[in-house]
């Protein structure tokens, strides 16, 4: 009776001992060395990898952008009221990823991809890294198909094509604005056209953590990536990638990281080219998605010398300059087509609009040189008459209101 007892207890603990887990789980952690202005000093955190996301004991999450010897610089993604010295936080093994799903479409979200639109959670299970890696030259192809903006001035004189990258640069009001009430405005103009339903507006407002702003724009990167290696044509605006490099320079700056040029790191024209670099046309292998990026730089008083504005001309496919002197004659958009270009040119034309463009730019700027001629001249002959006439007919027809795109048709058919 005794025996059998004993052998069905050692039967259970050996169940038991089969049973048990033996996988150890190493965890890398550290402590908080210092903590202020959104930035935290750990130390320990020995295998962190560059990117890699780490969590407080309080829940805020940050990103490690520094890695030195004695301890690791990270960025708080919030304020980090709540983090206090001594305090332990734990890596996670994840570099910064955002998630990506259909359920995005129509939506507001912040830059950690969390809506703020109230119409309830988003369902995702897919995510894609902040700072994806750039199409290949070889899962790249020719530019050919051509996005159409619906403004005269650009689809005839400036044309863009799917998987270019465009900057539109100009002084502040001729672009569009930066504040939370702009943005709402955009919402609604898109409701009430019907067309937010395949929109996504990712949105960091002033008074937001510097963290955030310069998250936004990877943010919405990777979401357009999503949609591109899926086949869909996409248009990333970044309005505006200036406001980003502000807040990349008070991250940098607090980190201890040397300024550079204008007090900016040296790593800024990094930081602009992985986000512009993803524009594509993605090869046939690749189900030819597309990605066109046009990033909004705004300057100061028309100094496109600066060093934010060329690093972005350097990176970007062609420029559409807007003018304050056209802006304040009335011309609306306001695009200065002499010095704008598109590196694509006609490539991104259809037929019918190639032969009806024709030398249109020219004629336009002739127009213009001659315009500024005439008027040191009260006695002008009859061709001089007759050019300056077609030159004022032409400027009126490219002149259109906000928000009111023509027709391919109607476009070619009005010049």
């Amino acid at each position: 009776m005794v025996t059998s007892r004993a052998d069905e207890i050692s039967q259970i603990i050996r169940k038991r001992i089969e049973q048990y887990n033996t996988e150890v789980k190493i965890v890398n952690t550290g402590t908080v060395l210092q903590v202020g202005d959104a930035i935290a000093r750990i130390y320990g955190l020995d295998d962190i990898m560059a990117g890699e996301l780490v969590e407080f004991k309080d829940g805020t999450v940050g990103i490690a952008l520094n890695l030195e010897s004695k301890n690791v610089g990270v960025v708080l993604m919030g304020d980090g009221l709540m983090i206090q010295e001594g305090s332990s936080v734990k890596a996670t093994g994840r570099i910064a990823q955002s998630p990506v799903s259909e359920g995005y479409l129509g939506r507001v979200v912040n830059a950690l991809a969390k809506p703020i639109d109230g119409q309830g959670e988003i369902s995702t299970s897919e995510y894609r890294l902040i700072e994806s890696p750039t199409p290949g030259i070889i899962f790249r192809r020719f530019v050919y198909e051509p996005l159409q903006t619906g403004l005269i001035v650009i689809d005839f004189m400036i044309p863009i094509e799917r998987g270019q990258r465009e900057l539109i640069i100009g002084d502040k009001q001729t672009a569009i604005g930066q504040k939370a009430s702009s943005v709402a405005q955009v919402v609604t103009t898109l409701q009430e056209r019907g067309e937010m339903e395949y929109t996504i507006i990712v949105v960091e407002t002033a008074n937001s953590p510097a963290t955030l702003q310069y998250l936004a724009p990877y943010t919405g990167a990777a979401l357009a990536g999503y949609f591109m290696y899926r086949e869909r044509h996409t248009l990333i605006i970044y309005d505006d990638p200036s406001k980003q490099t502000q807040a990349y320079r008070q991250m940098s700056l607090l980190l201890q990281r040397p300024p550079g040029r204008e007090a900016y790191p040296g790593d800024v024209f990094y930081l602009h080219s992985c986000l512009l670099e993803r524009a594509a046309k993605l090869s046939s292998q690749l189900g030819e998605g597309s990605m066109t990026a046009l990033p909004i730089i705004e300057t100061q008083s028309g100094d496109v010398s600066a060093y934010i504005p060329t690093n972005v001309i350097s990176i970007t496919d062609g420029q559409i300059f807007l003018s304050v002197d056209l802006f304040n004659a009335g011309i609306r958009p306001a695009i200065n087509v002499g010095i704008s270009v598109s590196r694509v040119g006609s490539a991104a034309q259809i037929k019918a609009m190639k032969q009806v463009a024709g030398k249109l730019k020219l004629e336009l700027a002739q127009f213009a040189e001659l315009e500024a001629f005439a008027q040191f001249s009260s006695d002008l002959d009859k061709a001089t008459q007759n050019q300056l006439a077609r030159g004022q007919r032409l400027r009126e027809l490219l002149k259109q209101s906000q928000s009111a795109p023509l027709t391919v048709e109607e476009q070619i058919i009005t010049i």
